[in-house]
């Protein structure tokens, strides 16, 4: 499907509430156009890559899976904690089975972002952050998921940062773009770079 733009903007290939809330903050015009990406193959053709690269990799799929007039943005983000890999989880039990795994260890989020012209990917980015986990109880985690569910059926790691998901965390270390799900000021920097912002 082709996107028509009148003006100047882009088309973020996401449905991500945090990730429009973001572009809308810092007032960048953007119509919305989820990617059809089959995430799951992409993950598995790439077996053995760190999570900073998948998703790299799933982001750049999503901006190239866009044909727009503008420049097309896709957005990915990925957990891992003690070296396994975590996507949205598919159910509330799968939630509650992340959050009792997550449970007094340390998160690492990966947000990356990637840029495309014309179907052709002209930038990639990337950053992460550290996010400790306190120790949940089973009624903390019922209680949480009581409120936040299907809400956190959406993201990865079962949190919203922007809702009660701080109650999840001990510490955070990295940039609040990054937690949010996209490296914002690396975006921003590159929109400059490919002329849809002024330098």
């Amino acid at each position: 499907m082709r996107i028509a733009l009148s003006g100047s903007g882009i088309v973020l290939a996401s449905n991500s509430a945090s990730r429009k809330a973001m572009l809308e903050a810092v007032d960048i015009a953007f119509e919305v156009c989820p990617a059809q990406v089959d995430e799951r193959t992409i993950e598995a053709e790439m077996e053995g890559a760190d999570a900073a690269e998948i998703a790299q990799a799933l982001a750049a799929a999503k901006a190239a899976a866009v044909t727009a007039d503008v420049p097309v943005l896709g957005s990915d983000s990925l957990v891992e904690v003690d070296g396994r890999r975590f996507d949205k989880p598919g159910s509330r039990e799968d939630a509650a089975a992340h959050l009792q795994f997550f449970s007094g260890k340390t998160m690492t989020l990966h947000s990356a972002a990637a840029l495309a012209v014309d179907g052709r990917i002209v930038w990639v980015g990337h950053d992460f952050a550290r996010l400790r986990v306190r120790e949940l109880s089973a009624d903390f985690i019922k209680a949480y998921l009581d409120a936040e569910w299907p809400a956190v059926s959406y993201c990865v790691g079962v949190f919203r940062i922007e809702g009660p998901g701080p109650q999840l965390f001990k510490s955070i270390a990295g940039d609040q773009f990054t937690v949010l799900g996209m490296p914002l000021l690396q975006v921003l920097s590159a929109l400059r770079d490919h002329g849809v912002l002024p330098q």
